[in-house]
């Protein structure tokens, strides 16, 4: 038998990055009238969700670690 191996890749937007260009259509197209800071939240708001978790595990560890 030969060996055979599969590669698969994902690439594309996905839901955030659609979700981000259409706010960013609309804004410019003076459809709605939000700020910029929410027009462009679901292209920065998965980053800081991670950081924000990743923080908030970092602050746990040393206050367990601080404990012993």
């Amino acid at each position: 038998m030969a060996n055979q191996t599969t590669t698969t890749q994902s690439g594309g937007l996905g839901v955030l990055g659609l979700l981000g260009c259409l706010f960013v259509a609309l804004k410019l197209l003076g459809v709605i009238d939000w700020s910029w800071w929410w027009v462009t939240l679901p292209f920065w708001g998965g980053f800081a969700f991670v950081a924000c978790i990743f923080i908030f595990i970092l602050v746990v560890a040393v206050a367990v670690d601080a404990r012993k």
